[in-house]
């Protein structure tokens, strides 16, 4: 059977730049491929152009007939008015799916995304919540091959796993544009990597991610052996040259256009071996005492909600802490008291005198109107570093910026180049306390290492919140599981945490926006656990009005805890708690949704038991 996607001699530039040229990229049955790279080599523009919205330079893209490819951006963007019903439908139509087959896709793809409100407006869900959508909208239409641009941007850790095993379910093939090593291990089955390090521009490896790395290291020593070789050619070439053949034979003059073929070569290979990574190195200061923050018994309540309860944490230099939890669990909140930002409600935090701390947020605050200039040296054309002057020019250059950037303004950077600039800023900053809150957004691999070896390295103290499992279990010395309902533990490792919260939902539902719900036991669950118990049991036929109220009771589930979410967001509002009319007015809601919440689940629990 021919490949479902078949792109051959593909090149492509962007004025003076080259992300690819003369590639071939070929998309079999069954193929999960990772797509990988540093920032710019033109991912992002390669799905785009295997999904038909982009054109090349050169080369053709040829898809098997009558096969269809689903593309998912890396921003999901919806149009004002449409529903997540009304988007999936839209999807089938478009894709020319039979009618009388749509309700039954529709209820099935519903069913694992976890919708609490299938007529809610999709340009107005949570980032997250997009991100479902947009997977599901392209997964709807049973397509052979799905585009995946970072599609686990925006989903916290219950949502990434959703992906996989979503992934794992489909017979799609699939190209996975991911900066997510774990997710790449999990669901790809080959990895491709574009890089002009490369002889061919790309290297592809069958295998999972792990694989890749141990076969790439071992292509790049195959490669640089080669490139020695190839070295002591040319120097022989040249010295021969020099030398000046007297007699111009034909022999001689098929050695001489050799000669220079190899001088090219080389220079090829020269300019492929220089690794562009940023210089990533944070500085701690000289401070010589050990305990800097620690609290005591601490709680604190934003409205009449518990976020943080009976906390007792020090942190000491050499300390780095892995901070994991639920979207909504408090993890931000934990980072604003260890700032001062807040306070406790009760407790006490103690922090060493003097103590300099530096805060990445993940909201990446900077004014976009800034040239690259004024951002990376405010007051002048330099910076100091370590006791030394950089001027501003050295400093971009260490953070892969060339120099016709520094008087672009930032809103015209990516989002990776953004995230370079605030780090690049706060390498300038000596601390004690390092706080970092989703630092690797947009990052890519190579500057992921980068960044993951300085903070091996880093001196001082560490607080890391990121959904990078990978990152958490390679940092962290230990890691503190928030578990969205006040309470904490503290683990050796993100496996640990992770297998603590399996067993803690095995009888709950999760949802995206971080909150939990203890659900009723399927009818399997419960005829289970009657027969492990040697107890008696009948089977009952629901009623007809019982058997449709079972079918819906997972939507209206759905439902009300995303009533209650929304009314505990609103509560943890610093507008509306200052406010007391409206404060008021959040706390009725809030005892409204918690009481419908628990009478549509104690309704669940007594059908679950008819239904055993």
């Amino acid at each position: 059977m021919p490949p479902i996607l078949n792109a051959q001699s593909l090149s492509k530039r962007f004025g003076a730049k080259v992300l690819f040229d003369n590639l071939n990229f070929v998309v079999a049955e069954n193929d999960r491929i990772g797509l990988i790279g540093p920032n710019g080599t033109g991912k992002s523009t390669l799905l785009a152009v295997l999904a038909g919205r982009e054109d090349t330079d050169s080369g053709e893209v040829a898809v098997r007939r009558r096969a269809r490819v689903a593309y998912v951006v890396q921003d999901s963007q919806f149009p004002r008015g449409a529903t997540v019903r009304g988007v999936l439908e839209t999807s089938l139509k478009s894709s020319n799916v039979l009618p009388d087959e749509h309700e039954g896709r529709i209820r099935g793809i519903l069913g694992r995304t976890g919708f609490p409100d299938v007529h809610a407006e999709a340009a107005s869900l949570s980032g997250g919540w997009r991100k479902r959508l947009a997977i599901a909208e392209a997964v709807v239409a049973s397509p052979d091959v799905l585009l995946l641009d970072e599609p686990t941007n925006h989903l916290d850790l219950a949502g990434i796993q959703w992906l996989e095993e979503l992934l794992a379910d489909s017979e799609a093939a699939a190209v996975i544009v991911s900066h997510d090593r774990y997710f790449l291990e999990e669901s790809t089955t080959s990895t491709v990597e574009l890089n002009r390090m490369y002889a061919l521009g790309s290297l592809r490896i069958e295998g999972p991610y792990s694989q890749f790395l141990e076969e790439r290291e071992l292509h790049l020593a195959a490669q640089q052996k080669a490139h020695e070789s190839l070295k002591n050619q040319v120097k022989t070439e040249i010295e021969w040259l020099r030398r000046g053949p007297k007699a111009r034979t034909t022999k001689s003059k098929s050695r001489i256009d050799s000669a220079h073929e190899m001088i090219g070569a080389l220079a090829d290979a020269n300019q492929r071996a220089v690794k562009t990574t940023a210089g990533i190195d944070f500085a701690a200061t000289d401070r010589q005492t050990k305990r800097l923050v620690e609290f005591e018994d601490v709680q604190c309540d934003l409205g009449d909600r518990t976020i943080l309860r009976d906390l007792n944490l020090l942190l000491t230099n050499g300390v780095r802490l892995g901070l994991v939890g639920p979207n909504g669990s408090g993890k931000t909140t934990l980072l604003r008291l260890l700032t001062g930002e807040i306070e406790p409600t009760s407790g006490t935090i103690k922090r060493a005198a003097m103590l300099r701390t530096v805060y990445f947020s993940q909201l990446r605050e900077i004014d976009p109107t800034l040239t690259l200039r004024r951002a990376l040296a405010p007051e002048g054309d330099s910076v100091v570093h370590n006791g030394r002057l950089v001027h501003v020019a050295s400093w971009a250059a260490r953070f892969l910026f060339t120099g016709e950037q520094l008087n672009q303004p930032i809103e015209r950077l990516s989002g990776g180049e953004r995230a370079r600039v605030l780090i690049a800023k706060l390498m300038l900053q000596p601390a004690d306390l390092l706080l970092l809150d989703e630092p690797t957004n947009d990052l890519d691999i190579p500057t992921l290492e980068i960044l993951e070896q300085n903070l091996l390295e880093y001196p001082g103290a560490l607080v890391l919140v990121t959904h990078d499992r990978y990152m958490l279990d390679r940092i962290s010395t230990t890691v503190l599981g928030l578990d969205g309902e006040g309470g904490s533990e503290r683990f050796a490792d993100y496996p640990q945490w992770e297998q603590w919260m399996r067993d803690r939902r095995k009888n709950s539902l999760a949802f995206d926006d971080g909150s939990t719900k203890t659900a009723a036991p399927s009818a399997a669950s419960i005829a289970q656990d009657a027969a492990n118990a040697g107890a008696p049991r009948t089977k009952q036929k629901l009623s007809y009005m019982d058997q449709r109220e079972w079918d819906g009771m997972e939507a209206k589930v759905e439902a009300a805890d995303a009533r209650l979410s929304k009314a505990e967001a609103a509560l943890a509002d610093p507008a509306i708690a200052s406010d007391g009319k409206k404060l008021q007015a959040a706390m009725n809601e809030q005892a409204a949704a918690h009481a419908a919440l628990e009478a549509v689940m104690d309704r669940w629990g007594e059908l679950a038991e008819k239904v055993a």
